[in-house]
């Protein structure tokens, strides 16, 4: 082709370009006009990212914080004081049947039963407890127990509730498989449900390094995949059931020692959770469980200076890492660990500020009191509150007791 004819078909197709680049750009504007997420609908439960730009500055916003907008929630949270919100966020650990009542007359989001309020009781007398409690309640509570399975029970050790215990997760593996598992999870639903519990603070998620640790006995094995499985398997259950459930304890125990007496540390790097520990909360997560236990250990690759139960920055790999969306629980804050990490102090603004949701404690009247005067001071914003009941009332009305 000569140089002239090169130049006249060059000559004819910069028009046919100009307007392809017109409408190119175009093309952008209309698609950056409607680029506002709030006008994209996405399916329930999604996590939306958001990024604001500026010509100075660029912020970026994830709303993994944000509680799911259900309009019953809404209306409740919005009738109550600051005390009736403080209140919901206790998960009291409870001894005593009168001091339930008590605290549930008090407006406790929830209880944690132990063992002695079920001791010498046939199946009808703690259904009649049970259903005082939440009498006495002016808003539907959780009524929660530790029922792992092996060596924690709180109900299934009274044999004229049930004939025998509940088995550890992994008998109960070795003696059926997968089916088992299911099989025994829905017996425990049934079971528990038809007592007027209608949470479980289970499954235990902790990837022990050795059998000789103190977690082991409680745990599904020392396999993170296997654990991961059996998770998923009990969460889907529980969640069929109606049951609500609990995945502890964040960021996993490992080797570390019994918090109940002692202050534990962890010296794992953050890979080996990555690779390990957190697999069976993921796989909770992804089951749509409703909660997560945090645990008092200190893990130093983490935080070196606090426990996990109260670190911002644990919390923070919780919400933003794992992309948790639904209540956060400390483990209780009356064990060791915290007594003497705190020298005794109160530990419910740290913990609050950390970012639980829900505290499990015995000393409502305290906590309450803490909670509510750290927001009047400003120490703590009441949107923080608010978000965190949101929470608590969502997972109420998923398990059918917030109407």
């Amino acid at each position: 082709m000569s140089s002239r004819s090169k130049y006249y078909c060059w000559a004819l197709a910069m028009p046919l370009l100009v307007i392809l680049m017109l409408c190119g750009c175009a093309n952008m504007e209309e698609i950056e006009s409607y680029s506002d997420p709030s006008e994209i609908i996405l399916p329930e439960g999604a996590i939306v990212t958001t990024t604001e730009t500026t010509v100075e500055t660029t912020t970026t916003t994830t709303n993994v914080y944000t509680p799911p907008n259900d309009p019953v929630a809404v209306s409740v949270l919005e009738n109550m004081t600051l005390y009736e919100k403080a209140a919901q966020m206790m998960l009291v650990s409870c001894m005593d049947e009168d001091l339930a009542k008590t605290y549930s007359a008090k407006g406790a989001g929830g209880l944690c039963l132990f063992a002695k309020p079920f001791e010498g009781k046939t199946p009808e007398q703690v259904k009649v407890m049970t259903e005082s409690f939440q009498t006495a309640a002016r808003y539907p509570m959780l009524i929660s127990v530790d029922e792992e399975g092996g060596t924690v029970n709180r109900v299934s050790i009274n044999s004229m509730l049930r004939e025998k215990k509940f088995q550890s997760p992994k008998a109960v593996y070795d003696a059926g498989g997968w089916g088992m598992i299911r099989t025994d999870t829905e017996e425990k639903a049934a079971f528990l449900r038809n007592l007027g519990i209608n949470s479980n603070l289970a499954p235990v998620c902790d990837v022990p390094t050795s059998q000789w640790d103190y977690i082991a006995p409680r745990s599904f094995g020392t396999d993170a995949t296997e654990t991961a499985s059996y998770v998923m398997a009990v969460v889907n259950v529980m969640h069929s059931r109606k049951l609500g459930s609990t995945l502890k304890h964040f960021p996993g125990y490992g080797g570390s020692s019994d918090t109940h007496q002692n202050i534990a540390y962890d010296n794992r790097d953050y890979q080996t959770f990555l690779d390990r520990d957190f697999k069976p909360f993921r796989a909770g997560i992804d089951a749509g469980a409703d909660s997560v236990m945090v645990s008092h250990n200190i893990v130093k690759c983490m935080d070196p200076d606090q426990p996990a139960s109260l670190s911002p920055e644990v919390h923070r790999i919780l919400r933003e890492e794992l992309q948790f969306r639904g209540v956060i629980i400390s483990d209780d804050l009356g064990m060791q660990a915290i007594t003497q990490f705190t020298n005794g102090e109160n530990p419910a603004v740290a913990a609050v500020k950390a970012g639980n949701d829900m505290l499990c404690y015995s000393d409502f009247d305290g906590a309450v009191a803490a909670i509510t005067a750290a927001v009047e001071a400003g120490e703590i914003e009441e949107s923080q509150i608010d978000a965190s009941v949101l929470r608590i009332l969502y997972w109420k009305r998923s398990i059918g007791i917030l109407k």
